[in-house]
């Protein structure tokens, strides 16, 4: 079969390999459509820093279920499935608590859990291996174009939960960077907040899909955007941020418009930073601010997420390429002209 390895420092290859074997509690899965992410990039720019070579890439993967290894259960040949994005060891205090994003057997206080296509061989590929425990029924959603909502949208879902105690009737909340997470983030807050949505974006053509999904305020993300967000809340600020770009300029903007006791969430990995410091300043952030780096999601985000796509409440803007196309969705991503998410198609 065909998979894109991670074969050097920034260096990706298509290679033949053989057809994975399930073992037991096992899984073989035919790939129907595997998600590009940004985080794909950072791993590529990292270079000799990042620690697995060798691997196929690909943590946004869904299919059918195409052989099944002893000792599994509920799964049957031809089930539309997806691949959770945290695969947590089911049995620690965090994962046992519902906090499997930090499960602490699978991963370290500086290192996330296992995640498939960054250790474990991932979805762009023709077959992929999961462990049962890691798969989640699809029912009626395409499994072409269901990879990106193991994490495009369940990445979002997990933030927003994080904050709903905020997103309340007359809140507002601020979502910067309308494109593969966010213009999920955005249809998430919609269908499931009363909170008064602004989103931002540099991109006029994400901007308008920021109009399309329903955002009551859209923003070019730009010098001027502060203010006119200050300005369109009585100079007090916003209850919530969704910064889903991470870069300097965001982080700047996120600062600068959070209210008091206001949340702030960071999800883009841009390397953006802000000053904290514990003393009596109120300029860097306001009183009670809860600013917070959000990983990936949790089993019962997936299900959410999973529930809100059945509705039809959640739709994924795709671009589609065929595996052997994998540079090229690369490279495009990279540029800035992917609107929604890219998806290799086997």
């Amino acid at each position: 079969m065909r998979a894109v390895k991670l074969v050097g420092p920034g260096t990706l290859q298509l290679a033949e390999v053989d057809v994975p074997v399930p073992g037991p509690g096992e899984v073989r899965i035919k790939i129907a459509g595997a998600g590009l992410c940004h985080s794909d990039l950072h791993v590529l720019e990292m270079g000799e820093a990042w620690p697995f070579f060798g691997g196929t890439v690909g943590h946004e993967g869904a299919g059918w279920v195409d052989a099944l290894g002893s000792e599994v259960a509920g799964l049957a040949e031809g089930d539309a499935v997806i691949v959770n994005l945290v695969w947590g060891c089911g049995h620690c205090r965090p994962c046992t608590e519902g906090r499997d994003n930090a499960c602490r057997v699978n991963g370290s206080r500086n290192l996330f859990p296992t995640t498939p296509g960054l250790g474990p061989d991932g979805a762009m590929a023709e077959y992929m291996l999961v462990p049962a425990r890691q798969l989640e029924q699809l029912g009626a959603i395409d499994p072409v174009i269901a990879g990106p909502l193991a994490d495009a949208a369940l990445t979002p879902m997990h933030a927003i939960n994080s904050a709903r105690d905020r997103l309340t009737p007359g809140s507002t909340a601020v979502l910067i960077g309308i494109g593969g997470l966010g213009h999920l983030g955005l249809q998430i807050m919609k269908a499931t907040t009363a909170a008064r949505v602004i989103a931002l974006d540099t991109d006029e053509a994400k901007l308008a899909v920021a109009r399309e999904h329903g955002a009551d305020l859209v923003l070019p993300s730009d010098s001027s955007a502060a203010q006119r967000i200050l300005d369109d809340t009585g100079g007090y600020g916003v209850d919530v941020v969704l910064d889903f770009v991470g870069a300097q300029p965001t982080v700047d903007l996120a600062t600068a418009v959070v209210a008091p006791e206001g949340l702030i969430r960071f999800v883009g990995l841009g390397g953006g930073r802000f000053p904290f410091a514990a003393d009596a300043d109120s300029v860097s952030l306001p009183w009670g601010v809860n600013a917070q780096r959000s990983y990936g999601g949790t089993r019962a985000d997936l299900l959410e997420v999973i529930a809100l796509a059945q509705q039809g409440k959640l739709v994924v803007e795709t671009v589609r390429y065929p595996l052997a196309d994998f540079q090229q969705a690369f490279d495009d991503l990279a540029a800035g002209k992917v609107l929604g998410r890219a998806i290799l198609v086997p």
